[in-house]
């Protein structure tokens, strides 16, 4: 871009990050949004307020061929925004743009899997870290900014905060993985943070590329021939609990789910009876064998 171009450019970007602020988007919308325009500015070289039809269709086909349909459609939106918004524009054929209908079932591990996988992790901090994830169901991202606040050892629950979509929940805390933090926390003793990263800065988290290095390393060593992140560990809790007999809404509740639709994918999986939620919750988190435990 020339100068005149890329001062235009900088004036449309900046009006595109405040109208994503303006309307409450979440950090990660704005990041994947402002990228989309930073994309395909970088793919023309040049500011995208007077880009074709036929320049997106064009833009659009390449993006399918080199990326993931999340990333298309992220962009789709992105730049869907951007055009209503800062160049109040409406794009309707950018609607042609659709991602295929995949409804992948993920993979599950068995509990004793999970036993396995838990005891064999190298290192004290991940082990914990998975054993939170799992019996409490969380997303990545809700056990890495997890707070030595959010934890209520007189109700045994802990406060997830600002979760996907901007919501709060609350969900049981295990007895046995009160333990297992409590022990953790004494080895580091931080201030705030659950899981602190290693620098042992004020607000430095855990590093999220060491865990899934790790959670992939003991996968690999346990001879386990499935597709597993951490997320796949919150896969695992739903379904386990709906194996133990807990009912459907009382899962969705647990993981925060907006629609009953998102959870019912688990019934694919298993079959559903009623129990009581904690209990059960307790329980799963107790049969575990952890090696970790038997040695000490």
């Amino acid at each position: 871009m020339n100068t005149f171009e890329q001062q235009r450019f900088d004036s449309l970007y900046e009006q595109h990050l405040t109208n994503l602020t303006l309307q409450g988007k979440r950090p990660a919308t704005i990041d994947a949004y402002s990228r989309a325009v930073r994309r395909i500015s970088a793919y023309f070289d040049s500011c995208p307020d007077n880009l074709s039809t036929d320049d997106l269709k064009r833009y659009f086909a390449d993006l399918i061929a080199s990326h993931s349909w999340s990333t298309v459609k992220l962009d789709r939106n992105g730049l869907q925004f951007f055009y209503r918004h800062v160049l109040n524009q409406n794009w309707e054929w950018l609607n042609i743009v659709k991602p295929p209908q995949v409804k992948h079932l993920p993979d599950i591990l068995t509990p004793t899997e999970v036993a396995i996988v838990i005891s064999l992790t190298r290192q004290l901090r991940y082990q914990v870290f998975f054993l939170t994830l799992y019996s409490m169901g969380l997303r990545l991202g809700e056990g890495i900014s997890l707070r030595v606040g959010d934890i209520d050892s007189q109700m045994m629950q802990v406060h997830i905060r600002d979760a996907k979509g901007g919501k709060d929940r609350l969900v049981p805390l295990p007895q046995r993985t009160l333990l297992a933090l409590r022990y953790y926390w004494q080895t580091h003793r931080h201030q705030r943070l659950i899981f602190p990263g290693k620098d042992g800065k004020l607000d430095s988290l855990i590093d999220k590329g060491g865990i899934q290095k790790a959670l992939k390393r003991v996968i690999r060593e346990c001879n386990i021939h499935k597709s597993i992140s951490p997320h796949n560990l919150r896969h695992s809790y739903a379904t386990h609990l709906l194996e133990q007999g807990l009912d459907l809404r009382s899962v969705q509740s647990l993981l925060g789910h907006n629609s009953l639709n998102t959870t019912a994918r688990y019934t694919r999986l298993t079959d559903i009876t009623r129990k009581n939620t904690v209990e059960l919750i307790n329980q799963l988190a107790d049969r575990l064998v952890l090696k970790w435990e038997c040695g000490s």
